[in-house]
């Protein structure tokens, strides 16, 4: 259903069973695939494209210019997934030429009030942005991730898999995988034992986890990647911990 008041360009590609509320406005080159809702005064525009059963909530901004002064109106993208929940004056912004064109948000997330997704971001499935949590340009935030409120991700920086970080915190470093996270600016504490706990990880591999991390710190000045490799290269988890944090760092300065 669609209400009355609502304005959408001829040209978007709207399923029939997209429900859009009152004053909503949506452009042309958007799509918006089956049993979504978009409620009222909702603003969707850009080359945007939005996946099955989302909820939309009023006044979010989705798909309008990045917030890029390089920005000068190329063409480029942004690509929402599945079953998210955007709350109340939520932001998400499409890409730029310098980051690859577009912005991905994955599946099952919640953007709590007044999140913000920057241009060239990408967000993994199952993802909790808590209100007035900002990321920057071209941060990379895996999936389950859990971000507390008011709490901001520096651009380029990258949160691994199942991390959480804590409320009020400065993310200006990469945060590894399923670690937690707290501080003015953010300072590692350890594993997210919790989070593994609650995604059913054995404990013979959170052991592994935990052994592998205590190597990877044992040395203040910089992590030692070499000898975790060699003792757990057999544990993908660790493997993959290890190569997240030897990408594109800005971990450790």
């Amino acid at each position: 259903m669609i209400h009355q008041t609502a304005l959408i360009d001829p040209k978007a590609k709207i399923h029939s069973s997209v429900k859009v509320g009152p004053y909503s406005v949506i452009g042309a080159k958007v799509e918006i695939d089956k049993n979504t809702e978009v409620q009222s005064h909702v603003s969707i525009v850009g080359n945007t494209k939005i996946g099955k059963n989302n909820k939309i909530y009023p006044y979010a901004s989705i798909g309008n210019d990045p917030q890029d002064l390089k920005f000068e109106g190329e063409e480029t993208k942004l690509e929402i997934g599945d079953q998210n929940k955007i709350r109340e004056y939520v932001t998400i912004n499409p890409g730029t030429n310098g980051g690859g064109g577009i912005t991905k948000v994955g599946n099952n997330c919640l953007f709590m009030v007044s999140a913000h997704i920057a241009h060239d971001c990408t967000v993994g499935d199952n993802v909790i942005l808590a209100n007035s949590v900002p990321l920057g340009g071209h941060a990379h935030i895996e999936d389950n991730v859990i971000i507390g409120g008011n709490s901001a991700v520096q651009q380029f920086t990258r949160v691994g898999r199942s991390a959480m970080i804590g409320g009020m915190c400065g993310v200006v470093r990469d945060i590894i995988p399923y670690a937690i996270a707290h501080g003015n600016r953010s300072i590692l504490q350890g594993l997210n034992l919790i989070g593994l706990r609650r995604k059913n990880i054995p404990n013979k591999d959170i052991k592994i986890l935990s052994d592998a991390y205590k190597e990877i710190f044992k040395n203040d000045d910089y992590p030692n990647f070499n000898e975790v490799r060699l003792e757990y290269m057999r544990e993908p988890d660790v493997s993959f911990s290890t190569k997240s944090l030897e990408g594109e760092i800005n971990f450790y300065d």
